[in-house]
């Protein structure tokens, strides 16, 4: 009983020191990000993306969903399929499946900041009030977030944001998650 009390102790200090931890962005690999985020960018441009966009939009969220509710929805739930299978669903997928690797998920949303397309199932069904989403609808502009340890791979991931344009304007914003690690070492680091 005492080993696995002080199996116990040295396990939590372990997890507490790898959450302190940090990703170190370096120039290099900033460099490499950059690039990727153009093509993010022209992801974001893709026309079966934006006509799903634009369909959906005019759809608007789904009555009576919220993030709470969102919580409750299981990930083999036709509802969830039907985000994924969708043709912007489909784009997704097929990015990140030639991606080896690199990126790990990704999503769109729509005017109102809900869900229209996803890789797999998200955190929040409404993304308005956040910068991921906020900072590319509001300024057209691409947004990077930090780097997050993703617990279930033990890897460095960071999002980037597109807006999603018709005629110059935003109507959505594509949130790519790219795997840091994977990264720094197809750049050899």
């Amino acid at each position: 009983m005492r080993k696995l009390a002080t199996l116990a102790v040295v396990l939590a200090s372990v997890l507490a020191w790898r959450a302190l931890a940090t990703f170190e962005m370096t120039a290099a690999l900033q460099k490499e990000l950059d690039r990727h985020i153009v093509q993010i960018k022209a992801w974001a441009a893709d026309p079966l993306l934006v006509k799903t966009v634009i369909w959906k939009n005019q759809m608007g969220p789904l009555s009576g969903m919220d993030n709470e509710k969102w919580k409750t929805v299981r990930r083999s739930d036709d509802l969830l399929r039907t985000y994924m299978t969708n043709d912007a669903g489909k784009v997704l997928a097929r990015r990140l499946e030639s991606s080896n690797g690199i990126y790990v998920r990704a999503f769109v949303c729509g005017t109102r900041g809900d869900q229209i397309a996803m890789t797999e199932k998200t955190e929040n069904y409404f993304y308005a009030g956040q910068p991921r989403f906020d900072l590319p609808f509001r300024t057209g502009m691409p947004w990077q977030g930090p780097p997050e340890l993703d617990s279930d791979t033990d890897t460095y991931d960071i999002q980037i944001s597109a807006p999603v344009l018709s005629f110059g304007k935003p109507i959505g914003v594509l949130v790519v998650g790219v795997n840091l690690t994977r990264l720094e070492k197809a750049i050899g680091k």
